[in-house]
């Protein structure tokens, strides 16, 4: 966001000092740049994470929280009281809050990237790729015809900027946030569903393609007085790519066999790999793209595994926690509700709500059923794409960005962006529960109850004359120790205690969010009554 709020350009805003000699020194800190945007993040912190609290009852993601947030801090609302504004959001302040907002950003995308395994992409199946691909094309279309309707709202006027307006209304009507359907899968427990694998990876096919096309529409808005500039831009994108593509694999197996698992991965592969992200996000900077998408792509090829779950693990809370509530406000500063007055903008508002919602509904629906999925399943599966969240935020940025969205406009698709994700999960909770209660009643005849109960007494019956126990050791000198533990617990005269150690025999773990985790030695420790 290189244009900070009212219009003013960095060029014209005078910079802040980092720090200050202290209140008893007669200068306030709120006149420098360290202590004011770490007031600022606490202020943002605190904000969002009590909108959180308060929408957690409706079961939201902390998107839909973290966008309000920024709205509240933004001319909507207390922005609009000037002692607020000049004190805690001065444009001078702007830069330096701007600058982390985007850095936090880069990592962010960096880690959607890590989420994203293209082998897995590569082996699917059919049905995820129409979905992906009804999901997508009907609302690009749809936005295309839509974006028809605000020549006198936005900045694409002239004909030059024509192509890259219909490009950016297309891509954000169409857009699924991966990141936030991931998240609402996990909180409503469908995520090792097969509707949540069947929408996992329709999302991530659809992700690829939209900052594909993203890309492209970034690379026609730039200086079109020469049409060399946007052709150099799509090549020396695409050189890009095929370049990571070509020696970044290689690289990242070379470090990976330097990191075996069940071992700390070392601080300087770390570095070393958080260095390639930054790298790709200069280049493509550079080029006239985004930062982001570099470090998208690093992260879609970043060998998934152990190593990448310990970048994950060292990062994730600090860009998500902290950095990535910052892209929230600063959106929050562009975003002014009050520009969108009159019929004719709340028209357009009702009217990009609409398109938005059928042209992804009807248009994940039809290919799901073309699929033979399930009526009520294709319609979860239709609600769940139809999340947009940080993905929809950033491409909105971009384009106000780059002087294709007018402020008005900006608003109208925020506040559609805040609608769409809001209605989800209320949607896939009551389509969802609705077909599991009418499956139980199918299903929960007389015979299966009572095939059910004999089962089950029959497992309670085996459970009270045998007690097996399963540790995972580290190691087999953990043995004896843990034998002893047990022992004493339990006390050898009721106890009879056999154990087993097999040295070769290994498994591996998964953790919650389906990546392989950490193998580890097994010893069998079984238990029986005397």
């Amino acid at each position: 966001m290189a244009t900070l709020v009212n219009g003013t350009s960095p060029e014209t805003v005078e910079m802040m000092k980092a720090t200050s000699n202290g209140v008893f020194q007669g200068e306030s800190p709120l006149d420098f740049a360290l202590p004011l945007v770490i007031l600022q993040i606490c202020l943002v912190v605190a904000v969002t994470r009590s909108l959180a609290f308060l929408l957690r009852p409706m079961r939201q993601p902390r998107v839909v929280a973290e966008i309000i947030g920024g709205i509240l801090l933004g001319p909507s609302a207390l922005g609009r009281v000037t002692a607020y504004k000049n004190s805690l959001f001065p444009a001078k302040s702007l830069t330096v809050l701007d600058t982390l907002a985007n850095l936090g950003l880069l990592l962010f995308l960096f880690l959607v990237g890590l989420e994203i395994d293209l082998k897995s992409l590569r082996r699917t199946g059919k049905k995820a790729i129409s979905i992906a691909a009804g999901g997508m094309l009907l609302p690009f279309a749809m936005g295309v015809v839509t974006s028809f309707a605000f020549p006198e709202f936005s900045s694409t006027s002239g004909d030059n900027n024509r192509v890259p307006f219909i490009i950016f209304m297309g891509v954000a009507l169409s857009l699924t946030a991966f990141g936030v359907l991931a998240r609402i899968l996990a909180e409503l427990k469908l995520l090792t569903t097969d509707l949540g694998r069947i929408s996992i990876s329709s999302a991530a096919i659809n992700d690829v393609f939209a900052w594909i096309l993203l890309a492209l529409a970034i690379s026609l808005s730039g200086d079109r007085s020469s049409l060399l500039v946007p052709l150099w831009v799509l090549l020396s994108g695409t050189a890009f790519v095929i370049a990571c593509f070509t020696i970044a694999p290689q690289i990242f197996k070379l470090i990976s066999r330097r990191c075996p698992e069940g071992e700390p991965i070392a601080e300087k592969y770390v570095c070393l790999a958080l260095c390639a992200v930054l790298i790709a996000g200069f280049a493509t900077d550079a080029i006239g793209i985004h930062g982001i998408f570099g470090a998208f792509v690093i992260g879609c090829l970043f060998p998934k595994g152990h190593f990448a779950d310990a970048i994950v693990e060292k990062i994730e809370d600090l860009v998500m926690g902290l950095l990535l509530p910052l892209y929230f406000v600063m959106s929050g500063l562009e975003t002014d509700i009050t520009t969108i007055h009159g019929v004719k903008s709340w028209g357009r508002l009702a009217l990009v709500i609409v398109t938005a919602c059928f042209g992804k509904i009807v248009g994940t629906v039809s290919a799901a059923l073309l699929s033979k999925v399930g009526l009520r399943d294709s319609l979860v599966l239709g609600v769940l794409m139809n999340t947009r969240g940080l993905a929809e935020l950033i491409v909105l940025n971009i384009g106000k960005d780059r002087k294709v969205l007018s402020d008005q406009t900006f608003a109208i698709m925020v506040l559609m962006a805040i609608f769409t994700t809001f209605i989800t999960t209320p949607l896939v909770m009551a389509l969802y529960k609705t077909s599991e209660t009418t499956q139980t009643q199918d299903s929960d005849s007389y015979k299966n109850c009572k095939r059910r109960r004999k089962i089950e007494s029959e497992k309670e019956e085996e459970q009270t004359q045998q007690l097996k126990v399963l540790i995972c050791l580290h190691s087999g000198k953990d043995i004896n120790p843990m034998v002893k533990l047990i022992e004493a617990s339990h006390g050898r005269n009721l106890l009879r205690l056999r154990y087993a150690f097999n040295p070769t025999l290994e498994g591996t773990f998964f953790d919650s969010n389906g990546s392989e985790g950490e193998k580890k030695r097994f010893a069998f420790l079984e238990q029986e009554k005397r």
